[in-house]
């Protein structure tokens, strides 16, 4: 036994396989042992594919090379890699801290149709749940069928505890996560104290920005009860989501660049909104919001037109519902601010005239991106008082 020689690698190949089975706790080891080093070994080819188309690409992920008995410079700065990767898993959460590659540019990813597709299989169950988790995700929104179900084939599932933080302030990007279930606070380092800035609540998606800027996390978030996320690797992410937010870029920068209340951003504020913008069509007399619902997205119109109404109730008969017009949105201009600002049902119903685009802001985007606007949007809720003041004669508090 003294003579057998442990080969080069085994061990940090082990080692990152066992941080993996902790983090994600799947269910059957042996299967996920195949994806995982299937994955690997893909990253390799796809590795050696990119040296050869270029030459200089950077090398995406982890993985375990044969060394030469002579190590070049490379080889060393590889090994130092892994090394302090195995070194981060060690700590509170078992996390591994990603090691980010240069800025991605969608424009210089040609040949991603000969790139392996990363498939993790699913039952009939799971991809009814994850299908249903996605559903609402505006980044989805705008994705070809195909590309959607690609994007469904490369997610797997996270299993999460009470207290285990799924992504950190200040660390790499390595995934983007949905929410199937589960309640996740929003903690920022501020002047050395953490600071709990908001929740996620049974849905929705983090940890897109910093994979879309190659920025480190701006945010940690932290589970509060047991959960479930659904999440998608970095090199996916960058190569359906990425690169059809470059092509939503080009579409719509130069209109966002044209509505008067994002003229107080800067260009890289007025960029990101772009890249979490949907865009839904509506038809004459569609009813885009409902007085008295939860408020969930804020609109932009992009072309047609939008009425404002609101219910009116007389002293004569206070079961009248008549809906009265207040106010008319066309091309540039928003609606549905006022409930998210107010955090409020919405307070009036909104129907497309004629033939509508509007570009829709989820409320966790809006909440995120939309911070410097708020003065603005908030002297606009008293505008409407007034108008309503005109319209009914009497004070109308839309805040409350």
């Amino acid at each position: 036994m003294s003579n057998i020689e442990i080969p080069a690698g085994l061990k940090e190949l082990l080692q990152a396989y066992t941080v993996e089975v902790l983090r994600r706790r799947p269910p059957d080891l042996v299967e996920f042992a195949v994806q995982h080093f299937t994955r690997i070994l893909e990253s390799q080819r796809k590795d050696q594919a990119a040296k050869k188309h270029s030459g200089k690409r950077a090398r995406k992920g982890v993985t375990f090379d044969t060394k030469s008995d002579n190590p070049t410079k490379d080889d060393e700065e590889e090994d130092e890699e892994e090394e302090e990767i195995v070194k981060c898993t060690t700590g509170k959460f078992n996390r591994r801290v990603s090691v980010c590659a240069e800025a991605y540019n969608p424009d210089d990813d040609e040949d991603d149709d000969t790139e392996p597709r990363i498939v993790y299989p699913k039952t009939d169950v799971q991809r009814r749940r994850l299908q249903d988790a996605c559903r609402d995700i505006l980044l989805f929104k705008t994705l070809e069928q195909e590309q959607f179900s690609e994007v469904l084939d490369a997610m797997f599932e996270v299993l999460v505890k009470p207290q285990e933080h799924i992504i950190d302030q200040g660390e790499d990007g390595d995934n983007f996560y949905v929410i199937e279930n589960g309640v996740y606070d929003i903690v920022v380092q501020k002047d050395g104290v953490s600071v709990c800035v908001g929740k996620y609540d049974n849905k929705g998606s983090f940890g897109e920005l910093a994979l879309m800027y190659n920025t480190p996390r701006a945010a940690t978030i932290i589970a509060t009860l047991e959960g479930s996320l659904w999440a998608l690797d970095r090199a996916t992410f960058h190569r359906l989501i990425v690169k059809n937010n470059a092509k939503k870029r080009r579409m719509y920068e130069a209109f966002i660049e044209c509505v008067p209340l994002l003229k107080s951003l800067e260009l890289s504020e007025r960029m990101k909104i772009v890249d979490v913008l949907g865009a839904r069509g509506y038809k004459d007399g569609d009813r885009i919001i409902t007085q008295g619902e939860i408020a969930d997205c804020f609109y932009i119109v992009e072309s047609g037109k939008v009425k404002i109404m609101i219910k009116s109730k007389t002293k004569a008969d206070q079961q009248d519902n008549t809906e009265v017009e207040v106010a008319c949105c066309s091309r540039g201009q928003y609606f549905g601010e006022l409930a998210l600002v107010n955090n409020k049902p919405r307070a009036a119903s909104v129907y497309a005239v004629g033939e509508t685009k509007c570009l829709v802001i989820d409320i966790q985007a809006f909440e995120r991106l939309l911070g410097p606007c708020m003065d603005i949007m908030k002297r606009n809720i008293s505008q409407y008082e007034d108008q309503l003041v005109a319209l009914f004669g009497s004070s109308v508090d839309l805040k409350h």
